[in-house]
């Protein structure tokens, strides 16, 4: 069977070694010091993630991260020294999929690296968004229909668009302006304050307990995240 691939970027011989050590024999480590390799990298190798630092000698880590999204839907979990909310904002929005801070743990690198892969290797190619069941509830976005413990929900139009921008990317963090223009495109308006009315009230349609919510959960400073493991 086929080793997993992944491309390991920092500048820092000892942590490549350290996440490569995490990632184990199962997987087939490339490793790259600079942004520039590492896009080369990614272009040749098509690796299935990408294990990001942001503090590269040559480009900033969230360039290189920009760049390969462009072209490429590998899943990207950046390392971060750097702890601020602003700037978990600006790597998600970058199109990252996560983040580990350091000092990090093997064990919690190595928890993200397998959610990350399930959920690339789950996900439709199309990016469509399928039925799911969890629980007692039991949502249809194509129909659309939700349903809890039998009984049918009514969501609104934007209930709807906001569920199903999340459903899509179960799993990752979108922040408020990814959410924002997924659902109101390029209208201006305060998006926290829209976002946080509209997902109060699909808490109490889809939670059963929208005050502990474990569904829809918050990232406070961020942004959102649709909490379901396939």
């Amino acid at each position: 069977m086929d080793r997993t691939v992944v491309l390991v970027v920092d500048d820092e011989p000892q942590i490549r070694r350290v996440v490569r050590h995490a990632l184990g024999e199962e997987t087939r480590v490339i490793e790259s010091a600079t942004g520039r390799d590492a896009i080369d990298q990614a272009a040749a190798q098509r690796p299935e993630l990408v294990v990001l630092d942001l503090g590269l000698p040559d480009l900033a880590g969230i360039e290189v991260c920009r760049e390969i999204r462009t072209w490429s839907a590998t899943p990207i979990l950046v390392l971060s020294a750097r702890h601020s909310d602003a700037e978990k904002v600006a790597l998600l929005d970058a199109g990252a999929d996560d983040y580990i801070t350091k000092p990090f743990s093997p064990t919690e690198l190595q928890a993200r690296v397998r959610a990350l892969l399930r959920r690339s290797r789950i996900a439709p190619a199309t990016g469509a968004v399928t039925a799911l069941s969890i629980g007692d509830v039991v949502i249809d976005p194509v129909k659309p229909s939700l349903k809890r413990s039998g009984t049918s929900i009514h969501l609104t139009k934007t209930e709807w668009e906001l569920l199903r921008a999340m459903l899509k990317h179960a799993g990752r963090t979108l922040t408020h302006r990814q959410l924002f223009h997924a659902v109101w495109g390029n209208s201006s308006g305060d998006m926290q304050q829209y976002l946080r009315v509209h997902i109060r009230s699909l808490r109490r349609k889809i939670e059963s307990d929208p005050v502990r919510p474990k569904l829809i959960v918050t990232e406070p400073g961020v942004g959102y995240r649709f909490e379901h493991d396939p």
